[in-house]
């Protein structure tokens, strides 16, 4: 039998169902967090924190690729730390600039993407909360996240902006429409 390092282990066993309670599955922990949750950071409130603290201490490393056909072939082209937080400053002025106020919601509609993380963080910044639309669901689900979360902007995915159509009318009610470009 070969050793393997693990990286969760167990902090409390599974129960099985009682009195008309279900059951309910084991607790797992990372090893990092084995004795407790360390104690936060000094100045780390947020998720916000949490990346503009990435960006002072490493700027020029690489943070987000994506691949592209480079002279041919497919590479990775890299955003460094400070590129993407550029870019998110600038989204994030943007949001505000139609007239997102803090603390309202915003989804967003696409694949995994750098695009997506950017959208995240730049709600992020402005204290907006992030609503994943998942377009796996149908439009059904997407219309039905859109009302009850009562979501007032969206980024979309260019070619899922159909899809987002399709959940009109019932969930216009919440949603701005504002051309940015």
């Amino acid at each position: 039998m070969t050793s393997q390092k693990r990286f969760i282990f167990e902090v409390e066993a599974a129960k099985e169902a009682t009195d008309g309670n279900p059951s309910v599955g084991p607790v797992y922990r990372s090893t990092f967090a084995k004795d407790g949750f360390p104690n936060p950071i000094d100045g780390i409130q947020s998720c916000w924190d949490i990346f503009r603290t990435a960006v002072e201490k490493y700027p020029n490393n690489r943070m987000l690729g994506s691949r592209e056909i480079v002279n041919g072939k497919q590479e990775y082209v890299w955003k460094t730390y400070k590129e993407v937080y550029d870019i998110v400053i600038k989204l994030g002025n943007s949001l505000r600039s139609c007239g997102i106020q803090e603390g309202e919601k915003c989804g967003i509609y696409g694949t995994n993407c750098c695009e997506w993380i950017i959208s995240m963080e730049a709600c992020n910044a402005h204290g907006l909360y992030c609503v994943p639309l998942y377009d796996t669901l149908g439009a059904g689900a997407v219309e039905f996240i859109i009302s009850h979360a009562e979501v007032s902007i969206a980024f979309v995915e260019e070619k899922k902006i159909p899809e987002l159509f399709k959940t009109c009318p019932n969930s216009t009610k919440y949603e701005r429409v504002s051309n940015t470009n």
